[in-house]
């Protein structure tokens, strides 16, 4: 099953867990393909799967709202490419809400 699925951990904060029933942490299993999937494509899997309610908490269109921070193995995804950069197997993907109310 490990040849047919990429495996990624996903680590959530700064209150984003509570979108996701409270988890903290979570793995989730991609189809493997011949190009590696993409954080955008990430996302939007997140939102279809693993969100319930208010999904525009999370995301903005096809990526995260502002104030998100998006790291790829403690990396900014800046650095990674953005949207378009690609996750490989046994990553951590670590969301982290900026946003707190006042």
């Amino acid at each position: 099953m490990s040849e047919e699925y990429l495996k990624l951990k996903i680590e959530l904060g700064g209150g984003l867990e509570l979108l996701f029933q409270n988890q903290k942490k979570f793995e989730v299993s991609l189809p493997k393909r011949p190009n590696a999937p993409t954080i955008k494509e990430l996302i939007a899997f997140l939102k279809e799967k693993h969100i319930k309610d208010r999904p525009e908490m999370f995301v903005q269109g096809e990526t995260v709202r502002p104030g998100v921070l998006v790291l790829v193995n403690d990396t900014d995804w800046e650095l990674c490419g953005g949207l378009e950069g690609e996750i490989e197997d046994s990553d951590t993907v670590t969301f982290i809400s900026t946003l707190h109310g006042g």
